[in-house]
């Protein structure tokens, strides 16, 4: 009988080392998926910060343009050659506003692009704690087993496992 109790014990205190192995990689996943959900968020203010400087950059040429366009309505008996220097800024206002649209829309693809992979990210990361937390029961599981020299603490904290697997492999594949 002591054989056996010995045998199971050995189990017992490798299944732990085990799952103490795979609680330090969750952990190191669960954190490097967080980290870069944080640096994703970052980078996603400063492309909508830069979506905003250029909107106002743009409004600004476009509240110009509507000016000049009103003033040249409204003067009477203008030169044609002042008359050609308000068109020739009107186009040089047109250009820029046009400039300033295309890069809005590449900011804007770039930003929404860093936003999706912030949220893989936190999903990821999200899931990695979910997977370490059912290690860390069953990581319990098997000290107090240990302790208590209780078998049925032990199958527990091995089913336990299955929690981890699960949220480990969603972590990676997204299930949902």
């Amino acid at each position: 009988m002591s054989e056996l109790k010995e045998k199971w014990q050995g189990w017992l205190a490798l299944s732990t080392a085990i799952m103490a192995v795979l609680a330090a990689l969750t952990t190191l996943y669960m954190g490097k998926y967080s980290s870069r959900a944080i640096m994703a968020q970052g980078q996603e203010s400063d492309q909508w910060a830069y979506y905003q400087a250029k909107s106002i950059k743009g409004h600004t040429f476009e509240v110009n343009h509507r000016v000049l366009e009103l003033q040249l309505l409204t003067q009477r008996g203008v030169p044609p050659e002042v008359s050609g220097e308000y068109r020739k800024t009107m186009d040089k206002y047109a250009e820029e506003i046009k400039r300033y649209d295309g890069e809005k829309k590449d900011i804007k693809q770039k930003a929404e692009g860093i936003a999706k992979a912030k949220l893989k990210a936190q999903e990821m990361g999200g899931n990695f704690a979910y997977a370490l937390i059912f290690l860390q029961i069953a990581l319990m599981l098997a000290s107090i087993s240990s302790l208590t020299k209780r078998k049925y603490l032990w199958y527990i904290a091995l089913v336990c496992n299955i929690g981890w697997l699960f949220f480990f492999l969603d972590a990676w594949l997204l299930f949902y």
